[in-house]
């Protein structure tokens, strides 16, 4: 599924598929399957990475919001 050439609005960003594993320029697959979108290939090929970091960031600040010891909060 290719995006037109002459399209008026052609595909911005990158995304990363969930399902297949590789990086897409464009909204190519099914939305379900998609992380993004980011600025770059080179960005999008880290989805993974990136998502995992930003769990941890999450799993930190909620334990700090509900006053738990941070250093208790386990690695995922």
């Amino acid at each position: 599924m290719a995006a037109n050439s002459t399209d008026p609005n052609p595909p911005s960003g990158w995304w990363y598929n969930t399902r297949t594993g590789e990086v897409e320029h464009g909204e190519l697959s099914r939305a379900i399957d998609l992380m993004g979108p980011y600025p770059d290939e080179a960005t999008a090929r880290r989805a993974l990475e990136i998502a995992r970091e930003r769990t941890k960031q999450a799993d930190r600040a909620e334990a700090e919001w509900q006053g738990e010891d941070v250093e208790d909060v386990p690695e995922t």
